[in-house]
């Protein structure tokens, strides 16, 4: 079986510790303590690590297509190496969590993150896996645009990279032991 985890940005240095950009963080974190490196696949307009898992494939994505349009990677992607929806994991900040605060869920609609409506709509399924990072909402009047292209203040930093371990921890159990259920059991 063949598992792909996905974790949702936007490319660039101006975006790089952005709270739109907690999918990413926590997927090169996830990359480092696999010892994988990124490929830029061109025609997936994405960034590909893969290796293998408990003798399972995994690919690790990083779609360069900007947050609103994830799903035009990940689908062709699921495509071309025949994945199932059911084996995808999709890792993106959540505004509707308290900073840091990890949830995982097995399906459901966007809740407004417009990287999870694009992937479903590219998809044509809500029925895979997410791991939602907690970026809180915005404070002091500002926009929720300002607010997820910012970075964190001083007093969210560490809460929020705090976040990012318990996403990846959460990852590596569910890579060791295959069952999303059980992972959402331990870690929501």
């Amino acid at each position: 079986m063949t598992k792909m985890i996905v974790g949702l940005g936007n490319p660039g240095d101006k975006y790089e510790k952005t709270k739109h950009n907690m999918g990413f963080m926590a997927l090169d974190l996830l990359a480092k303590e696999l010892n994988v490196d990124f490929k830029e696949e061109k025609p997936f307009m994405s960034l590909v690590a893969s290796t293998f898992v408990n003798g399972e494939k995994l690919f690790l994505v990083k779609p360069l297509t900007f947050m609103n349009e994830s799903g035009r990677s990940v689908a062709p992607l699921l495509k071309y190496y025949n994945i199932d929806e059911a084996d995808l994991t999709v890792m993106h900040d959540d505004l509707d969590s308290p900073v840091g605060r990890v949830r995982l869920r097995q399906k459901g609609s966007s809740g407004g993150q417009n990287g999870i409506k694009s992937v479903i709509t590219h998809v044509g399924s809500q029925t895979f896996n997410r791991v939602k990072i907690g970026i809180g909402r915005p404070k002091h009047g500002m926009t929720v645009g300002n607010h997820v292209l910012s970075g964190f203040d001083n007093e969210d930093k560490e809460i929020a990279q705090d976040g990012i371990f318990k996403a990846v921890d959460a990852m590596k159990f569910y890579l060791e032991n295959g069952d999303f259920q059980k992972t959402m059991n331990k870690f929501n």
